[in-house]
């Protein structure tokens, strides 16, 4: 018996445990699958003993795997613990709320009040596609966006909590030919071009929710512009464009444009709050307690009569 196991080859252990499945386990822990079978034989090899047993069709824990795996657990949370403690007030805890002024904002503004000594620091960038592989290269903690748009391989080292059902609309400029109407529907839309984040990487799961919403109703997608990041480059870029933008009801009001509700159907974006799956630290644990308070003080997830809503992931 080895006197010291590497915490990453009990970490490889444990993921292949909870998944039985050794393609979904590397791609939660962001590995090669070559890389990460390599760790399972080289604990195998030092524990004397085989943890799981392969066949073509399955994988299982073995007798002496099980056995492992709630020891491998404590070790595992206890070291998640110890690097929580140990980073003190030195590393705060860093949530990206995409856009100042909508819901991230109040679910970290009420966090700060449920968790006053853990430090909640805000920064503002652009879609849950780029968020997600700053989480799982440990650049960031956590995030809002449209979860069921991200890639399988994103979503598999991921957890989230539905916070809202958020009405979109649709953001024109003051002078456009619908800018007068108090809300609209896709068919009118009909023939125009919208903006959804087309050809930013970052966005790709705004991008593949405008597509879900436009299907069939004659609506173009716009082609990529240049990547703004902040409100006055946002907006230079789209006034420059005289580009229709997809966005949500609590966008921030703009000079010179309006923001229109969309309706009959009111289309509905799942906002989720996301973090590293297995991650616990009590900010994350204030997040999810405020997301939860402010979901069922404002009914944010109570769907509206006439919706539509993009099919959910059951992750």
């Amino acid at each position: 018996m080895p006197r010291d196991i590497e915490p990453r080859l009990l970490r490889a252990f444990a993921a292949v445990a909870d998944e039985l499945h050794f393609t979904r386990a590397a791609a939660r822990l962001y590995l090669a699958q070559q890389a990460l079978s390599r760790d399972i034989r080289r604990l195998e090899r030092e524990l004397g003993t085989d943890l799981f047993v392969r066949t073509t069709r399955q994988v299982t824990l073995t007798a002496d795997g099980e056995r492992l795996l709630p020891y491998a657990l404590r070790v595992l949370g206890a070291q998640d613990e110890l690097l929580a403690a140990s980073a003190g007030e030195a590393a705060a805890l860093l949530v990206d709320l995409n856009t100042e002024g909508m819901v991230g904002g109040r679910v970290l503004a009420r966090a700060r009040e449920l968790a006053p000594g853990r430090e909640l620091m805000a920064r503002f960038a652009s879609g849950l596609t780029g968020a997600s592989a700053d989480i799982a290269a440990g650049r960031l903690d956590a995030s809002f966006g449209y979860f069921e748009g991200l890639d399988p391989a994103l979503r598999a080292g991921l957890s989230r909590q539905l916070v809202r059902y958020e009405p979109l609309a649709v953001l024109l400029p003051s002078g456009h030919r619908l800018a007068a109407r108090e809300a609209l529907t896709l068919g009118d839309l009909a023939g125009e071009v919208v903006y959804a984040g087309h050809g930013n990487p970052l966005t790709r799961e705004w991008t593949d929710l405008a597509r879900q919403l436009f299907a069939g109703h004659a609506i173009e997608i716009a082609p990529p512009a240049p990547m703004a990041v902040g409100r006055t480059e946002f907006q230079r870029v789209m006034t420059r464009n005289r580009s229709l933008v997809l966005a949500v009801v609590d966008f921030p009001e703009m000079p010179d444009t309006v923001l229109r509700p969309l309706v009959a159907p009111v289309p509905l974006a799942p906002l989720s709050l996301v973090w590293r799956k297995g991650r616990k630290d009590p900010g994350i644990e204030a997040m999810r307690a405020a997301a939860k308070e402010l979901t069922d003080e404002e009914h944010w997830l109570e769907r509206i009569p006439d919706s539509w809503i993009p099919p959910l992931s059951p992750h």
